[in-house]
């Protein structure tokens, strides 16, 4: 297998990175402008964010299994980390939607806080941490906003 460029990332990545946005935006814009199926809408957010956060929780399971370089604490703690953004999507999907739409943010802010202990401890490309950044950033800011709109009822 092909080792990914540690410089850039490769434009499928890329694509499928920031791609993953479009329900985060497309959700909120319709919940925004959508008065009527905004209870639906606002469930679909939450659902989506917890998979993904459940998702990006998932990388750790694959670094521990497979980076150079991480001794066995080091190892340990990103098994037990991946499975911890699932404990915290759960419940998200129960709580009354701004409620997990908060937690939902929350997981996502503290995965990004692993993802950077990971890169500090470890050899990642170059690329990982601002994508992540950036698809925090984005995610977050969504699900902060349908929040406030669900909230206020505006």
């Amino acid at each position: 297998m092909k080792p990914l460029s540690l410089s850039s990332s490769p434009r499928y990545v890329a694509l499928l990175g920031y791609g993953g946005l479009l329900p985060f935006v497309g959700l909120l814009l319709l919940i925004l402008f959508s008065v009527e199926y905004r209870p639906f809408l606002t469930q679909a957010l939450v659902a989506y964010g917890a998979v993904i956060l459940s998702f990006v929780g998932a990388l750790h399971w694959g670094f521990a299994m497979t980076l150079q370089g991480l001794n066995a604490d080091q190892c340990r703690e990103r098994f037990i980390w991946s499975v911890i953004p699932a404990l915290i999507a759960w419940p998200a999907l129960l709580l009354p939607a701004p409620l997990g739409l908060l937690l939902l943010i929350f997981g996502f802010v503290a995965h990004y806080w692993q993802d950077r202990r990971l890169v500090k401890a470890t050899t990642l490309p170059a690329w990982y941490l601002p994508m992540r950044l950036r698809l925090t950033l984005v995610a977050s800011l969504c699900l902060l906003l349908g929040a406030i709109t669900v909230a206020i009822g505006a």
